[in-house]
């Protein structure tokens, strides 16, 4: 895609959702880290009904603690990986308490030094929470980065490279989320539903599925 071609792209996917919003619930920013960190390998529709009862009751780092490790897990057993999980947000939880006040760090750098927080999760947050132009590249968005041609790159950091530089004001803050729903529902995996697609004229992907119900051509 060119300059023009990409623009185009996210003006029409901000035109059918003007405030594009991450799926995952929460009620602050330190439930916002939470569920990120909680998500990874696992789904937000997952993820939210683990979290809704565990929000009630754990609204800060502080909370958390006091939950202990035990207590979090049997909210959230139902979670892929929710073992590993439960150490970490306890275990960031306290370094929250002890280095920041109980907030959440704007800053992507002091992020990525907690437990369990890699650098997509770091970007997720700092979007999210405080606004800032990240591109948190998970699953959906290197697909449609490099299907559509947008941001090809063979690694989550190549991508996030090329978006940095290729998308333009006024989505820079909104692009990802715009990518990721238009991943998770029309640019799918298996069989991408370009039938329904509202950019498919933009994009490059060559296999394209025009007709539903149709199967996708083996790569």
């Amino acid at each position: 895609m060119n300059k023009a071609e990409i623009f185009e792209f996210f003006r029409r996917l901000a035109e059918l959702n003007p405030s594009p919003e991450t799926e995952l619930e929460f009620g602050n920013n330190y439930q916002l880290l939470v569920a990120v960190v909680l998500s990874a390998q696992s789904t937000d529709v997952g993820v939210n009904k683990a979290t809704r009862a565990l929000f009630r009751e754990v609204k800060t780092p502080a909370q958390m603690v006091e939950l202990g490790e035990d207590g979090l897990k049997e909210h959230i057993k139902t979670i892929g990986l929710f073992n590993g999980k439960a150490k970490n947000v306890i275990a960031l939880s306290q370094i929250l308490v002890d280095r920041y006040g109980g907030e959440v760090p704007e800053d992507r750098d002091a992020l990525v030094e907690l437990p369990g927080v890699g650098r997509k999760t770091a970007n997720v947050v700092m979007n999210c929470a405080f606004g800032a132009e990240t591109f948190a590249v998970d699953t959906h968005i290197f697909r449609v980065g490099n299907r559509t041609g947008i941001a090809k790159g063979k690694t989550p950091l190549a991508v996030e490279k090329q978006l940095e530089k290729r998308v333009p004001q006024p989505f820079r803050v909104g692009s990802h989320h715009w990518m990721i729903l238009h991943g998770r529902y029309i640019c799918k995996a298996r069989t991408p539903e370009c039938w329904r697609c509202p950019v498919v004229d933009l994009c490059d992907y060559k296999d394209k599925v025009l007709a539903k119900g149709a199967a996708r051509k083996a790569a």
